[in-house]
């Protein structure tokens, strides 16, 4: 198993309080991928679904595990949920992530409308899709691009998980519009509302807002260049 799962169990054994063994694991996005999948976020093959599945997951937790406040209101998984979730997908840190999570996430009225608009378009059965819908649904509230909110290495990865979990909703985005803006705009229409009141979109102001390249330096990378930085400077 990697080198950061080894530590990270020789902590465990070593007595130290599960939370304060948690707590370090959580420091870093990259340390978490690792320890999730046994490589880095570029060396991972996601040729097939359920590789690609436990990417997505595994790069949604390494960003919400680092993030401050509890686990469960970045996630917006229950405890039970993200036990779960760990259980399935990465049986092996199960014990050290679970205890993270102790706590319920709090509703969140906007998170909960696009996680039911997600549920309701679901093209997969199972858990995995369930839990996908409430992730996302909880990182759709985050300010950033939602493929960097959660933690992907670009939109198209994004796309992906969309069009192979929530494909009649996805499969409507005729435009290439941003995905948040299509969720929101898709939750308007469902309630007879009028999002803007500009007559096309070919003539709107904010075109960019909707429609505008969502490309960039993935949140991983960011933060990984940002140690590399930090090191460098104390060396």
């Amino acid at each position: 198993m990697a080198s950061a799962a080894a530590a990270i169990d020789a902590t465990v054994t070593a007595a130290v309080p599960l939370r304060v063994a948690a707590s370090s694991f959580a420091s870093s996005p990259a340390l978490v991928y690792r320890a999730l999948t046994g490589c880095t976020p570029a060396e991972a093959c996601i040729d097939d679904d359920r590789a690609f599945d436990r990417h997505v997951l595994a790069s949604i937790l390494s960003v919400a595990l680092t993030e401050p406040g509890p686990v469960a209101s970045r996630c917006g998984l229950s405890s039970d949920e993200f036990a779960a979730l760990v259980a399935m997908m990465f049986p092996h840190v199960s014990v050290v992530l679970s205890v993270l999570a102790l706590d319920d996430a709090e509703d969140d009225e906007e998170a909960a409308m696009v996680r039911d608009l997600l549920l309701a378009h679901r093209s997969t059965s199972g858990a995995i899709s369930r839990w996908l819908a409430a992730l996302v649904a909880r990182r759709a509230l985050e300010p950033s691009h939602l493929w960097e909110d959660l933690g992907l290495r670009n939109r198209g990865e994004l796309s992906r998980l969309l069009l192979r979990h929530f494909a009649p909703l996805a499969e409507g985005n005729t435009r290439n519009m941003r995905w948040k803006r299509y969720f929101y705009r898709k939750l308007c229409e469902d309630d007879g509302m009028v999002m803007c009141s500009t007559p096309s979109c070919a003539q709107c102001n904010d075109f960019a807002e909707c429609f505008g390249e969502e490309s960039g330096e993935s949140r991983m990378a960011m933060r990984r260049r940002e140690v590399e930085l930090r090191a460098a400077s104390v060396a």
